[in-house]
Formats: structure tokens, sequence, C-alpha cells
């Protein structure tokens, strides 16, 4: 469903806002007060929901780590992007991210947190790929470490104070000295790109890794939380990945409260429209008990599932003046939109193709003025290949991809995925065989597996 606008950059105009998109990894549909969490506190979070709009049916790119960020960044969906699956590749010269259609209307671009799409030497680094600057991970597997030995600034090194014994090529690992804690570094760098660029106009990414579990931690001591101390959450009677788990969402919480102070501080919060949301989502890693904190809320599966529980995510967007605080909307929406509704926003037209379609509209309230998608769709690659779709009131899953059975769902009224409609409704089945087929490309890197799913791999996604 690839739009073919192609024009160059549009002529600016004067009040274009500064963008911020915060990304948390692994964060759940139901883990944020105001999308219904009662156990963990997020209190700046909500905040941002008070002063801005929430979205109901916002989608990421995908149901892991890589390829949801690389249909962020490109605003290609899993069916034509380049990263359809989590591993060691690196973005192509000729992909184009959001970094880069937003230089063209001079912004300065930085990027602090996970990458995933590029390693050290390759042309995916990040700083290869439209962005001024970079601080964090380039590896999602480093990024299991919130203790790591090493971080990257720009295309270097910085070597941390902690140790890691049997470090791998890299960089994984559990940290046996622990003094620099990843988040708080990011945070600091954050803070310090906000300071250096308060004069001119600017887009952040915040990628920041919380609360992503550290596998490697689990595997060996049990425990796969990673915080400095569990905060409030100390004297529950919980177990400990559960105060584990809720003290790294506040964490987040606490590091966004930040990016919102200095915004402020600097007199820039008025002009800045904040975008925050996850890359997927909730994991039942490191210990982690989904169903304690209700972390999907109304929603079926989990991380690593196409059911809306491993896709549907939060999204808040706040802009004062220009986006109604206290506002909901049930858009269609994912983050395959953000790199065309980030261009609208810097006054850029797209001379790349694309599967987003601009939300500003709906985020302006001009809805009668919102283009929306005939469809959103997603495949996925691991234990075998698997396809979902979004059209309307309709939800469909097919696993295998192509030759597997369709799974149909009425998710107005079915939110939870229980209830498979398909036999009953064979002209939408007919329908969405066409879509499946037309909507995928083929790509050498990734291609579909008619290998039997994993039982375990099933369970996890809550089926």
């Amino acid at each position: 469903m690839l739009n073919s606008s192609r024009a160059e950059a549009a002529k600016p105009s004067g009040d274009r806002p500064n963008i911020v998109y915060i990304m948390a990894d692994d964060l759940g549909y139901g883990d944020l007060g105001c999308y219904g969490q009662k156990l963990i506190q997020t209190p700046h979070i909500d905040r941002l929901a008070k002063r801005g709009m929430r979205f109901t049916d916002f989608y990421a790119g995908s149901t892991v780590c890589a390829p949801s960020r690389c249909v962020l960044m490109t605003g290609l969906d899993t069916g034509h992007c380049f990263i359809r699956g989590n591993g060691k590749d690196n973005l192509r010269p000729e992909d184009v991210t959001v970094a880069e259609v937003l230089k063209r209307a001079d912004y300065a671009t930085g990027q602090v947190g996970k990458w995933g799409l590029g390693h050290e030497g390759s042309t995916g680094l990040p700083t290869r790929q439209g962005f001024d600057f970079f601080f964090g991970y380039l590896d999602q597997g480093h990024a299991h470490l919130f203790y790591p030995t090493f971080l990257v600034k720009n295309e270097k090194r910085v070597k941390l104070r902690n140790i890691v014994p049997d470090e791998g090529q890299w960089g994984q690992g559990v940290a046996s000295k622990k003094i620099d804690y990843s988040p708080a570094l990011m945070m600091k760098e954050t803070l310090g790109f906000i300071d250096d660029h308060k004069g001119e106009r600017f887009f952040l990414y915040l990628s920041y890794t919380l609360p992503h579990a550290n596998n490697e931690a689990m595997r060996k001591t049990g425990d796969g939380t990673a915080v400095p101390d569990h905060g409030i959450y100390k004297n529950k009677k919980w177990t400990k990945q559960n105060k584990g788990q809720a003290a790294m969402v506040s964490y987040l919480d606490q590091m966004v409260g930040q990016v919102v102070k200095r915004l402020e501080t600097h007199g820039l919060d008025k002009n800045t429209v904040i975008f925050f949301t996850s890359d997927n989502g909730p994991h039942s890693e490191g210990g982690n008990n989904v169903d304690f904190f209700n972390a999907n809320g109304p929603v079926s599966g989990i991380k690593r599932a196409l059911y809306d529980g491993g896709i549907r995510v939060p999204m808040i967007v706040q802009w004062p003046g220009r986006v109604k605080a206290g506002s909901t909307t049930p858009l269609m929406a994912g983050a395959v939109d953000f790199m065309a509704t980030a261009a609208e926003i810097a006054g850029v037209k797209l001379n790349t193709p694309t599967d987003g379609i601009s939300f500003l509209p709906t985020l302006l309230g001009r809805d009668a003025q919102q283009k929306k998608h005939e469809y959103l769709y997603w495949e996925f690659y691991e234990q075998g290949s698997k396809q979902a779709l979004r059209a309307g009131k309709w939800k469909a899953v097919r696993r295998p991809m192509h030759t597997g059975p369709i799974e149909l769902y009425n998710i107005s009224k079915d939110i939870g995925e229980k209830n498979n409609v398909a036999k009953q409704h064979p002209e939408v089945i007919s329908g969405f065989e066409r879509i499946f087929t037309n909507a995928h490309t083929p790509n050498q890197r990734w291609r579909p597996s008619g290998k039997p799913r994993n039982r375990d791999r099933e369970q996890s996604e809550g089926r």
C-alpha cells in the first residue's frame, strides 16, 4: 500500500516545532496509568496524556525490536522494509530514514538509546543514516545489558567502569561489577542534547531500553530486571522480579519527566511536539509476570505475537496549544505513519515511497481532513513465519505465511481476539487472502517458512 508522493522539500513554515519521539522497550498497552494500570505509578507519562492526546488503536511496526525500529525509521511496513526480523542486519545506503527527511528542513537530529539497525563500521550506523548525534547501544543484544562495559557515542566506543566476565563479541553477558547504569547515562546525554540545541530546531529520538529484561541475567541468576533499587516498590509483598519490573517502568517515567522539565526550563515546551510510545507489546522475560500487572490490558498476546497484545501499544502526543488537552482518538494508526506525520509537521514533502499516512490532521482536531488506512500490515519471521492485518473492525492473523488458515476477529466486539469468526465471513477472508499476497514483497534476507510452530512459543504469545 505504498504512497507514491515524491516531491522535493516543501517551503518551510515559520512555526515548525521541535520533535521529540520517546519509545519505550517492551512496554505493554496496559502498563501505564492512563491506559488502566493500577499497580505501577507513571505520573509523568500520565501527565502527557492529560495535556495531550491518547490513541486507543495505535500499532507498533512489529512485535520485536529490530523490525519495529526499521518500520518507524523508514515509514515502510514489514511487507516492504529491509529488516523484518531480529538479527545482525544493517540499513543500506538506499534506505531513507526520518532523520534524513527532517534534515532537509534544517532540523538538528539526535538519538539516544537503542538503535538496532546497524553495527560498528556498517552503512547502518545512525550517524550514516541522518543523525548528527548518537549515544547508546547499536546492537539489540548488547542492549540487554544495563551495566555494559561500553556504549557508543557517534561512531566510537565509550568505556564504562562496569565489569562483565566472559563478555561476547556483541557486548552481552552479566555484569559482576555494576557502577554505570546505562539509563542514567542516556538521561545525561539527552539533557545535554537539549541544552546544546535549545537555540535551534531539533528532532530528538529517545529509544530508551526500559523496561526490557536482561535475558542473560535471568538465565544465570533467576532475575532479569535491572534497576539500581526497587524504589517505591521495595516493601511490596511481590516477587523480586515484579518489584524490579515495576521499578523499571517507573524509572522510565521519571526519565520522561526530566525531558519535559528540561524543555520547560528552556521555554521550549510550547514549541515542541512530544510523542510517547513503545516498540512492541509486553514481555514475559526476566521473570516478569504479565498477568500480575495486566500489562497488555484488554488485548490478547504479548511480545512476538501478531495478536494485538504483541503490537497494539500506547501512543500519547503532547503539543501545547495545538493538540487538545485530555483528548482521545480511536484513529487506526501506527509507527509506520511517523515519517509522514513528522514530514508534514516540518513542512517537508516526502520524496520517498512510504506505507504511512500523516495523522497530523487528527492531532490538530481536523478529523474531516484525516486520510485513513485501508489496512495496516505486519509479517514476522521467528519459529516460522506469520502475517497479520488490521482493516477497520477486522483483525486477521495467518500462520504460516501465505499457506496457513486465516484467523478472523471482529475487534470492535472482541478486543481480546478470543472468537475466530473466519467461517462465518468467507467474503472477508477472500479479500484478505489477496491483501496478504499483495502486501508482501520478496526480501532475500527474510523468506517465509512453513516450518511447524513451536508450541512453547505459541503459549508465550498468549494463545
